[in-house]
């Protein structure tokens, strides 16, 4: 059995989705993010529906419980006074942080990462898109602030080993999912750089210089610009 965090909720058993009611999605959602740490039922009732009594959070909760039906429940380990996720669930999420948090371990030679096109896949999807509780909200701005890091260093990474697309990959990756992050920014025209392709880095320089400065008013960096130094066109902006 295993739920998907990354890209959207599933609940998958074997290779086959299980349809599960809204509520239930929640709550299966908020309790995968918990780790496998019992929640006690008091902060699972406050969290989901903080706008309700405390009755009421209670009746919400035995409800989505209830609808959570035949393999479903099997997901969850559940108690008289707090909720856990089973034992044999596993997360998406688990393993996408652990592998961010090991490229990210200056202690882990590059060399024993492992590194391919697949770990850039492994990184590249949001947390929960399109879930606006605050809890969701929360746990997703981590997530987004760990992979960042992590696409940056993998970048390096490939570029230390001469993988100039993977590099080309990890840094667009980073810089899709957050276009105004200058260092994301950075590794993208260092990528292009390494792997001899001028005219690239310029132009994501250039457009990244005109977004900056539609969209907050702002001009790159000295450290950026320094990355372009003498590939300046005529006219430029900067």
């Amino acid at each position: 059995m295993h739920i998907a965090l990354l890209g959207g909720f599933d609940l998958v058993v074997g290779d086959v989705p299980v349809t599960v009611p809204v509520g239930s999605k929640r709550l299966l959602a908020f309790i995968a993010l918990n780790g496998r740490a019992a929640v006690p039922r008091s902060l699972v009732a406050g969290t989901l529906w903080p706008e309700a009594c405390e009755q009421s959070a209670y009746a919400n909760l035995r409800s989505a419980l209830s609808r959570l039906r035949g393999i479903g429940r099997k997901a969850l380990d559940v108690c008289p006074t707090e909720v856990r996720l089973a034992r044999k669930v596993t997360v998406d999420l688990y393993h996408a942080r652990s592998l961010a948090q090991r490229i990210l371990d200056p202690g882990v030679p590059v060399e024993d990462l492992d590194i391919n096109a697949a770990t850039v896949d492994q990184l590249s999807d949001d947390l929960l898109p399109g879930w606006y509780d605050e809890w969701a909200l929360r746990e997703a701005e981590q997530w987004q602030q760990l992979r960042l890091h992590a696409l940056e260093a993998l970048a390096g990474a490939f570029i230390d080993t001469k993988q100039f697309a993977g590099a080309v990959a990890a840094a667009h990756a980073a810089v899709q999912a957050n276009p105004l992050r200058e260092s994301s920014q950075a590794s993208l025209i260092r990528a292009h750089l390494a792997e001899g392709n001028p005219s690239e880095a310029l132009d994501e320089f250039e457009r990244y210089t005109h977004r900056l400065r539609d969209e907050l008013g702002l001009r790159p960096t000295p450290r950026l610009c320094h990355l372009v130094d003498g590939l300046q066109r005529p006219g430029s902006l900067w």
